[in-house]
């Protein structure tokens, strides 16, 4: 990477130059109990059509685990898997809110959910469709 770029990743498309930015976010839960940080390119969320991620309504993005920092101890969380009891969704035991999971297909990222983030203007992210359902 040229010097003086840091964070950002160069693209070059037609004769645009667009930075790809990767933030620091806060986010917790709704009570504040789970709190945690995350650096991400809001580039996209994703929005699932399998029957857990249709009734949660969560927006997810998906980061590396490098890229996620859990303030709050893990064994502070209320853990729930079904089906192939692979993926891992963490769930504040006091207010109930999802803040991030560990996907089925792809364990070695942290699934984020956008929407416990402190000040991310949801509206301005482009949304991803995702065919859970499709799943076996």
């Amino acid at each position: 990477m040229p010097p003086g770029f840091g964070d950002k990743t160069l693209y070059v498309i037609k004769r645009y130059t667009l930075y790809a930015m990767r933030k620091t976010y806060q986010g917790s839960c709704h009570c504040g109990r789970v709190r945690f940080e995350v650096d991400a390119d809001l580039d996209h969320v994703r929005v699932c059509d399998c029957s857990i991620c249709r009734k949660r309504g969560a927006l997810i993005h998906r980061i590396p685990p490098s890229c996620f920092r859990l303030l709050t101890p893990i064994e502070d969380l209320s853990l729930y898997q079904w089906h192939t009891m692979v993926a891992k969704d963490y769930f504040c035991p006091t207010c109930g809110i999802l803040p991030f999971r560990r996907p089925r297909t792809t364990e070695d990222v942290w699934g984020i959910n956008v929407r416990c983030l402190d000040r991310v203007e949801l509206s301005s992210i482009p949304t991803r469709q995702i065919y859970g359902s499709r799943l076996d």
